[in-house]
């Protein structure tokens, strides 16, 4: 596991390389693919640093004896959980060959969070009304999060030309998550079905899923003029085992060679089914990305 110091010195890392060199266009999944400018086939690999802001709601299950839901409800930004991230790895890559392309994206997180940004909303009995949770009850709460997200895509460059690029995509996205939350409450809540079972004082609830989505979108990357930077772009839109997942990004790069640098804002969202453990996530920040060619 990266601890602190060399979390720290990867961090420090990523933001000289991408000081010091200059960029090809690329987004999450190699948002931005080099428009064909000769024959045979290319090839990039582009690490990155990504720091949004995660905002979750959990449907955590009840122990069999109370036959229930607990509702969660997570929201941290970098300065909650970088300081206590455990694992990260951020990549992509993609593999060109004249108007095709096949592009890939992979993510992990494991992080820890603290009780500022997580909140035990209500338990939920079967057929009765749901029992809120106050605040004030809550008198520590931290979430355990481990997460990974992989995108795969076949590319197609529909349009190029002098102004820029734009690509057609379709693939897949996959969301492997576990969570675990820790409480402790003020208070202890009697399950309807007589046998004396109670949610409440110190304990944990755990859960994890693991989701497949077809997805479909455009990326490219628009020219400015002849000084080098550029202006990239990516959406993609889909669904399966969620009921809905979109990813947008755009940001601004400078290319100098076979290496460079971009700076984008990425926002990616999953909405899943009622019965899932992870019901809404959102990813939103800002993201550098330092691209290798060759």
């Amino acid at each position: 596991m990266f601890r602190r110091p060399l979390m720290t010195a990867v961090l420090i890392g990523l933001l000289a390389a991408g000081a010091s060199t200059a960029a090809r266009a690329q987004q999450p999944t190699s948002t931005v693919a080099q428009p064909p400018t000769q024959s045979g086939w290319t090839f990039n690999l582009a690490p990155y640093l990504w720091l949004p802001t995660i905002n979750s709601n959990l449907n955590y299950n009840l122990p069999p004896a109370l036959s229930g839901k607990v509702a969660t409800d997570v929201s941290v930004g970098p300065g909650d959980y970088i300081p206590k991230l455990n694992f990260g790895a951020m990549v992509a890559a993609d593999a060109q060959y004249d108007r095709f392309s096949i592009l890939t994206d992979f993510m992990y997180i494991n992080l820890n969070t603290g009780a500022e940004g997580t909140h035990i909303n209500s338990v939920n009995f079967p057929g009765l009304p749901s029992i809120p949770i106050e605040r004030s009850t809550t008198l520590s709460a931290s979430l355990r999060l481990a997460a990974t997200i992989w995108t795969t895509a076949g590319g197609y460059t529909v349009l190029q030309g002098d102004w820029g690029n734009l690509d057609a995509i379709v693939g897949i996205r996959y969301l492997g998550i576990t969570a675990r939350t820790d409480y402790k409450l003020s208070v202890t809540i009697t399950g309807p079905r007589g046998n004396g079972a109670t949610f409440g004082g110190t304990g944990y609830l755990s859960g994890n899923g693991n989701i497949f989505d077809g997805i479909a979108g455009v990326r490219g990357r628009i020219r400015i003029s002849n000084t080098g930077l550029f202006i990239p772009y990516y959406f993609d839109i889909g669904a399966g085992g969620s009921n809905l997942t979109w990813q947008i990004a755009s940001g601004l790069g400078y290319q100098a060679g076979s290496v460079g640098v971009s700076a984008l804002y990425r926002y990616l969202s999953f909405q899943e089914p009622s019965g899932a453990v992870v019901q809404r996530l959102t990813l939103g920040g800002p993201m550098l990305m330092v691209d290798f060619k060759f």
